[in-house]
């Protein structure tokens, strides 16, 4: 399966029950890359627009650029009310956009799926002089016991499943080839879930890798997390430690 087409039929339970961003990384963000509200934004693998949205809510323009299509259609339907969301169908690493039109450009849960050189090359020809390339993940915190054993949990039932993030932590993702001199700065947001069992369940299940209800891994696998949220809940609810990472350079 092609990576454009992993989360076709996921676009509903992927905005409904994937996080957002903590709002100190949003600040992080418009402070380190020197952003008004002048500035236009490329959020290029946009999915659903989570990120896009919290971009639009402080004021800048932002291009959403996603190939998925149902994923594109759920972020055009919810944000484009908005006047400064425009939403463009094209992947990465051809992005159709303007050379040098950019401020800032943004891959939210993305990078790992493009070619590195191809987007590098792309994120050179349509960025201002000087201008950053943030790339950002919401992750969960692999030293707590919860999260090792959904990961494992996710091994047993999940045929494509290769770690967390496309398996960013198992297959670490060269930065240091991607920014200019291979320098960017890395920083670490906690942004803990908490959840109820839906919220739980829904959160596994917009993963690319995550059985779909036609699939014979898929009532196993709700069983299995259903069991863990039992396990680790208080009162119906439970906290998944997470952390957003950030990193900022030029390329």
């Amino acid at each position: 399966m092609k990576s454009i087409d992993k989360f076709t039929d996921k676009a509903e339970v992927y905005a409904k029950y994937r996080p957002s961003y903590p709002s100190v990384y949003i600040e992080y963000l418009i402070s380190e890359a020197d952003l008004n509200e002048n500035c236009m934004i490329a959020d290029i693998g946009s999915g659903t627009g989570i990120l896009s949205r919290q971009l639009l809510d402080k004021g800048f323009t932002v291009i959403g650029v996603e190939p998925n299509d149902d994923m594109r259609t759920l972020a055009e339907q919810t944000l484009k009310p908005d006047s400064h969301f425009i939403s463009v169908d094209a992947v990465a690493e051809k992005t159709t956009l303007n050379d040098s039109s950019l401020d800032l450009i943004t891959v939210a849960q993305a990078f790992h799926w493009f070619d590195i050189e191809q987007f590098r090359l792309e994120c050179q020809r349509i960025l201002k002089q000087d201008a950053n390339v943030n790339l950002v993940w919401n992750s969960r915190d692999g030293a707590s016991d919860i999260n090792k054993e959904s990961a494992d949990i996710c091994q047993r039932y999940c045929p494509n499943f290769k770690g967390f993030s496309g398996g960013i932590e198992e297959t670490p993702i060269p930065f240091q080839d991607f920014f200019r001199d291979g320098k960017y700065d890395f920083k670490n947001f906690r942004n803990d879930l908490q959840l109820n069992l839906i919220g739980f369940l829904g959160r596994y299940l917009s993963a690319s890798y995550s059985p779909k209800k036609t699939d014979k891994e898929y009532n196993p696998f709700i069983s299995a997390l259903s069991n863990l949220f039992e396990k680790y809940s208080n009162n119906g609810n439970i906290v998944i430690p997470n952390i957003t990472r950030s990193y900022l350079g030029q390329v």
